[in-house]
């Protein structure tokens, strides 16, 4: 297998690559038959916004032509995106929050022909190597348990937030947590 190249991108290059991106999107999450298009839009309408974000920072995955990419960007102040998520917002998360010490790990997607040969671990060490705030955070959907996401987050420390409820992960959503090592 060919040598597997990491580089951050700026917010205007992470725009530029928008196509390619979305292309890695598609072929890592393998959507539904005949949904890809639909799946595909849907991703590129999100990462227009997520790039527009203070705080947003990308890493890419090349060997040659994009294999994987990591992004995030710093949570908002007034804590919005916190009520995607059924998880108990602690005070002092709602505190480092509202003072901009959050960093929310956005995407990390690894196609599925470079999943197992530490790109992913790579891509996030690197995003998250300059970070400044006190807290990561990454939201995910239930139905991406197949890409191996959630053990990825266990293997590196990471810690899934406690629910508001019982029951109340059935909706699909869960948050992972850690404090970035410095």
């Amino acid at each position: 297998m060919a040598e597997v190249y990491l580089r951050r991108l700026t917010r205007w290059q992470a725009e530029q690559q928008r196509e390619p991106i979305a292309d890695v999107y598609v072929m890592a999450y393998h959507g539904a038959a005949g949904a890809e298009y639909r799946d595909r839009r849907k991703f590129q309408r999100r990462f227009e916004q997520h790039v527009q974000n203070d705080g947003f920072d990308m890493v890419v995955a090349d060997a040659p032509g994009l294999v994987g990419c990591a992004y995030g960007y710093r949570l908002e102040r007034d804590g919005a995106w916190w009520a995607d998520f059924p998880v108990e917002v602690t005070p002092q998360t709602e505190e480092l929050t509202a003072s901009g010490r959050v960093f929310a790990l956005t995407e990390l997607m690894v196609l599925p022909t470079h999943r197992r040969l530490g790109v992913a671990t790579r891509l996030g060490n690197l995003l998250l190597s300059r970070l400044s705030q006190d807290l990561v955070v990454a939201g995910v959907d239930r139905d991406r348990a197949a890409t191996g996401i959630t053990e990825l987050f266990r293997a590196w420390g990471w810690k899934e937030l406690p629910t508001k409820e019982p029951g109340a992960t059935a909706s699909g959503r869960e948050v992972w947590a850690r404090r970035p090592v410095r």
